[in-house]
């Protein structure tokens, strides 16, 4: 048995119609079955109710990266510029989901959008376009270059704090100094969510990396897109490789039958 890793979807319309469908980006399927050893299991965007009855089966949750972005009324921001992306459908699961999985222990990894998630989860704030506010960088996906070199090039470095998680997962795969990552994304996190830890930093301040402090279990995000390029990139895969062994730990306790004590 492989442990089980829960992928919630978006709702996206598809067809001359639009008909809503439940979809996940073909990457996230594919890492699990990679480099995380697991067996993907894709949540379909319905709210919060089933959601227990689901978390009982999962050995961890690996929140993706989407177009869509968080809706700002989630965390007391300004409403989007028109037309903006949003996926309220995927707002009203993965914000729950998150909270529960972590009060479960369950291994959880965090990618772009989802990283936001689980900081508006948790009571924190986002910045919407980062290229218009003043001293920081362009992060989004640049309109002029291939979207393929795009997901597997280096947009910028960030530093990762010579004590975190992050650094100890990558020990043994170079300085952490100027990490280069590649870079899809407008929104970020603004305040920092209590109960997160920042880990990594891009050049213009934007957290780039965070860890849920005293978590029962791996917890983690990080703002850019290690599910593109883990096949040519070290500490992309380690990243994968360590959530991994995170949920087969949760599968493997999960498995065993209860310990009976005693009757006095």
């Amino acid at each position: 048995m492989r442990p089980l890793i829960g992928i919630p979807c978006c709702m996206k319309a598809f067809g001359a119609i639009g008909m809503p469908n439940h979809a996940v980006s073909a990457h996230y399927p594919d890492v699990v079955l990679g480099p995380v050893g697991g067996v993907p299991v894709l949540i379909p965007a319905f709210g919060e109710a089933p959601l227990a009855e689901v978390l009982d089966h999962l050995d961890g949750v690996m929140l993706t990266g989407s177009r869509s972005n968080v809706c700002p009324t989630l965390y007391g921001g300004p409403a989007h510029l028109e037309g903006t992306p949003e996926d309220a459908q995927r707002d009203s699961t993965n914000l729950p989901l998150i909270r529960a999985a972590l009060a479960r222990g369950l291994p959880l990894l965090a990618i772009c959008r989802g990283f936001q998630e689980l900081n508006v989860a948790l009571g924190g704030t986002l910045d919407q376009r980062i290229q218009d506010l003043p001293g920081r960088m362009d992060h989004s996906t640049p309109s002029d270059q291939p979207m393929s070199s795009v997901r597997t090039g280096k947009a910028h470095a960030v530093r990762v704090a010579p004590d975190s998680h992050l650094a100890a997962h990558w020990r043994g795969l170079g300085a952490l100094e100027a990490v280069a990552v590649n870079s899809l994304h407008n929104q970020g996190i603004a305040r920092l969510a209590p109960g997160l830890a920042a880990e990594a930093w891009a050049p213009d301040g934007t957290v780039e990396a965070v860890r849920v402090e005293g978590s029962r279990g791996f917890a983690c995000g990080v703002q850019w897109h290690p599910e593109y390029d883990w096949r040519e990139d070290a500490r992309s895969r380690r990243l994968f490789e360590v959530f991994g062994q995170a949920a087969e730990n949760h599968r493997r306790a999960r498995s065993q039958p209860p310990r009976l004590t005693a009757a006095a």
